[in-house]
């Protein structure tokens, strides 16, 4: 589809009750317009690191495009996810990462997901990305599928290049982020371990009930003391026509 960049205009706070949109017959009305969220980056990679990343949301009727870019100069990490939407979530056809000049890629199908070294892996139920799961955390939230509280986990299968997984995050607590837009409560949550980490990237994650559940902050470890902090510094939506 096309790349269409959407404009700046104001965010609307989702309402507390989402039964109606839960109820609608066409569960694309569920789906948030198109979102540019704009960050502030701080971290550490062989030294102190200054930048910043956006992550963008668009969908095309039944097709979406998550593209998260992290702008460091000459470390400047992307990754695409591409699929379809429906009323069951995100349903990612395909993701790739460009990381240190390395690309790697996924082909999700309908039964197999063709890996990056070429093996195949049986395709789970309900099964994301590393891009998508952002959006599809932020869905089920908004759909009410997903319900928040201390102590709670929220687990799905994650697709990556080297491997299919089962992740699992803990409700660590709902905290108060300082941002550019202000004081912002969030949920936090925190990755496992896994048993056999396929690579050194990891992901804490916060999201905003206020701001349509979107992640307002995102930690991704890579590994050692390196990492990058991401805290929210703009959101650009189009109107959710």
């Amino acid at each position: 589809g096309k790349n269409v960049e959407p404009p700046p205009i104001q965010l609307t706070p989702v309402p507390t009750d989402t039964a109606a949109a839960s109820t609608s017959p066409d569960p694309l009305v569920r789906w948030p317009a198109d979102t540019r969220l704009n960050y502030v980056l701080a971290g550490n990679y062989r030294g102190d690191l200054h930048g910043d990343a956006q992550v963008l949301w668009q969908r095309q009727a039944a097709q979406y495009q998550v593209k998260i870019s992290i702008n460091l100069g000459l470390f400047s990490p992307l990754m695409i996810s591409q699929g379809k939407v429906s009323d069951e979530g995100l349903h990612p056809m395909s993701y790739e990462e460009k990381v240190a000049g390395i690309r790697r890629s996924i082909t999700l199908g309908e039964q197999q997901i063709t890996l990056n070294d070429g093996q195949q892996a049986l395709r789970p139920a309900r099964v994301q990305d590393t891009a998508s799961q952002f959006v599809e955390i932020t869905w089920r939230l908004l759909s009410g599928q997903l319900v928040l509280e201390q102590g709670a986990t929220v687990r799905y299968s994650m697709a990556r290049p080297g491997g299919v997984d089962e992740w699992v995050y803990d409700v660590v607590a709902l905290e108060t982020l300082n941002t550019r837009l202000g004081g912002l409560a969030a949920w936090h949550l925190v990755p496992r371990p896994q048993a056999k980490p396929r690579g050194p990237i990891t992901a804490e994650m916060w999201f905003a009930p206020s701001l349509q559940y979107l992640p307002v902050r995102i930690k991704m470890g890579l590994g050692g003391d390196s990492f990058v902090d991401l805290l929210i510094d703009k959101v650009e939506q189009a109107d959710a026509r």
